[in-house]
């Protein structure tokens, strides 16, 4: 009975948490207003086998409403037709420019090295940088940068509508959504006047150029597959304000086409969250496994086959409502619609479970873990590997 109202008890104090990050998020307004001389801003785009989506990505960038952009794509090493279709683009809007990335170098990884390579190129005084499998809004550009301005950030970051084309991905897709806005007090570093940390998400960096290079720009995460989570320390340890903000009104993102692109991607994720301490995500899954997966079995054995106490039976009641409450206000907040995804949320939670598990064997096994082609191996280094199937 204790561990139930201690379980209940901490579903509450997450619900509580949640609702607050979610009043308090800022998000880009449709009428922002741009400064007298708008700066320059770059717009970077690390791309790699990208061919299915950087056309899209490209030409809603091209739409900003904003006078002063530049759009800087990098073709790193693709063996599709990502660059002719960048080329493409930017025979016919001068905004668009391609750049042709170097073999990878020793030490980095992939991505690390093809956005170090974007900031050398970049003009901005803003640095922006997104993925390739992102769409955006025509008032994105706008919308961010006076945030930005406004809170005098040296880091914007957020979190962008995700995209999930199947059921089985509307299903697992919002799950690292409702464990971060319940674990994590974002109201804080949203309401506060003083740096306090906050969270990176790749997708989406916005940076001060002058903020970037003093912390030393992605050369100071070379190695590191987990970039963004890195880069926002790296800004906090430097002093330098980071904020994330609620981006689902201007930015999408398809991570994931596929349940199997979805699993080497995760777990690509997953793997990078080991190397700091394997213990750490232990524990971490296990307080998982208390507050987001026990209540519904034990809803299930209480109410089904033993038909437990009356007072037990409320309390796990509560539990399970709890969480597929916070599962519906954060999948609402984030433009994820279904009720039927909510209502599956065991699933998609046990799926997450199964892909630490993975990832961890991985990790302690010295296996390294596949991505774009290439191996993330616990070296200090990325390896170009040949991979017989291509993990989306």
């Amino acid at each position: 009975m204790l561990i139930h109202f201690l379980i209940a008890g901490g579903l509450l104090i997450t619900l509580v948490n949640l609702r607050l990050n979610l009043k308090y998020l800022r998000k880009p307004a449709r009428d922002s207003q741009i400064p007298e001389n708008p700066p320059l801003v770059s717009i970077l785009i690390p791309a790699r086998n990208e061919e299915d989506n950087i056309a899209n990505c490209v030409e809603s960038l091209c739409k900003q409403e904003y006078p002063n952009f530049e759009i800087l794509a990098l073709d790193d090493s693709s063996s599709d037709n990502t660059a002719g279709i960048v080329q493409r683009i930017a025979a016919k809007d001068n905004h668009v420019r391609l750049i042709l990335g170097a073999p990878l170098a020793k030490g980095w990884s992939g991505k690390n090295f093809a956005c170090y390579q974007l900031a050398k190129e970049a003009k901005g005084s803003w640095l922006l940088f997104v993925d390739a499998d992102t769409i955006h809004a025509s008032y994105m550009l706008r919308g961010v940068l006076a945030q930005a301005m406004e809170l005098k950030t040296s880091l914007l970051s957020g979190f962008p509508h995700q995209i999930a084309n199947s059921l089985p991905l509307k299903i697992i897709t919002p799950t690292w959504y409702l464990v971060l806005m319940g674990w994590l007090p974002l109201w804080l570093s949203q309401r506060s006047k003083t740096p306090k940390p906050s969270i990176a998400i790749g997708q989406f960096l916005l940076f001060s150029k002058e903020e970037y290079w003093r912390i030393g720009g992605h050369e100071a995460v070379k190695s590191k597959v987990l970039e963004d989570i890195w880069l926002g320390i790296e800004m906090n340890k430097h002093g330098g304000r980071h904020i994330a903000i609620d981006l689902s009104d201007v930015v999408s993102c398809r991570m994931y086409n596929s349940l199997g692109g979805a699993w080497h991607g995760l777990g690509r994720s997953v793997y990078a969250i080991a190397e700091i301490s394997v213990a750490a995500l232990v524990m971490l899954m296990i307080v998982a496994y208390l507050g987001y997966l026990l209540p519904f079995y034990s809803f299930y054995r209480e109410f089904f086959i033993i038909n437990g106490e009356g007072l037990l039976k409320v309390i796990i009641f509560f539990q399970g409502a709890a969480i597929l409450l916070m599962r519906w206000l954060s999948d609402r907040h984030f433009k994820n619609r279904s009720i039927i995804s909510v209502i599956l949320h065991p699933v998609g939670f046990l799926f997450l479970f199964m892909v630490v598990i993975y990832a961890i064997i991985r990790r302690l096994a010295g296996t390294g873990i596949s991505w774009k082609e290439r191996l993330y191996a616990d070296k200090p280094t990325v390896q170009e590997e040949a991979i017989e199937a291509n993990p989306d």
